[in-house]
């Protein structure tokens, strides 16, 4: 019997670790999305939760290791809200789209409350070096790079202007959705965000039209216009 009692201890101990864990990592999170990643310690982050700093460490053993944890959960909050919405629609320009809207729709919610939490991270490591920047760098040409692989399937479908540069579009598309994450924050106004909705159908009208104002109707050979 007291065999049994230690085997069922034994789980609930490691269940309430693991809740105490990521209840550290949420305010983590929402700390470094307002205050940024460099502010982020172990006792800043006792000081916030009313815990002990050893309550902390126990958890994490650094600073460090604190750090690349909160930028992990993050960015497994950003997957679910933005990446697997916008990629969950059909290749091409509904793709695009839906990429697009799926992340204006993350900063009109404040999924986190110093707004996107890698537009922020970016800002605060863009001109430092280090592993942190190095990774920023890599994040950062991957989804221009993402977004640029959506509109070249969107031109080879023959929804966009087989004349529109990718790299170009991409640019254009992501500095409206930066600048209204940028702008709703400052002015603390979610409506601004509806400017990045109507710089991103402009932008993308503009690519539909041909050289004489008409919308490409020309599929790439053996990429039908019709279909999914």
């Amino acid at each position: 019997m007291q065999d049994q009692e230690l085997d069922t201890e034994e789980p609930r101990r490691r269940s309430d670790g693991e809740q105490t864990h990521a209840a550290i990592l949420d305010a983590a999170i929402r700390l470094a999305s307002i205050e940024g990643l460099n502010s982020l310690t172990i006792g800043r982050l006792a000081r916030e939760l009313g815990i002990s700093k050893s309550g902390v460490f126990a958890h994490f053993r650094s600073k460090e290791r604190l750090q690349e944890e909160t930028v992990d959960a993050a960015g497994e909050i950003f997957e679910r809200e933005v990446l697997t919405p916008g990629l969950s629609a059909p290749e091409g320009l509904a793709q695009l789209e839906a990429l697009c809207e799926a992340y204006l729709s993350y900063v009109e919610r404040r999924v986190f409350p110093g707004g996107c939490f890698f537009a922020h991270l970016l800002a605060e490591f863009d001109a430092q070096s280090g592993p942190v920047h190095d990774q920023m760098e890599s994040n950062q040409r991957g989804w221009l790079g993402m977004v640029a692989g959506m509109i070249e399937t969107a031109i080879e479908r023959g929804e966009l202007d087989p004349a529109t540069d990718p790299l170009q579009l991409a640019f254009e598309l992501h500095a409206a959705m930066e600048l209204a994450n940028y702008l709703s924050m400052l002015h603390r106004d979610p409506s601004v965000v509806d400017r990045g909705r109507r710089a991103i159908r402009d932008a993308l009208a503009r690519a539909t039209q041909g050289p004489r104002g008409s919308r490409s109707t020309s599929p790439s050979p053996g990429n039908p216009q019709s279909g999914g």
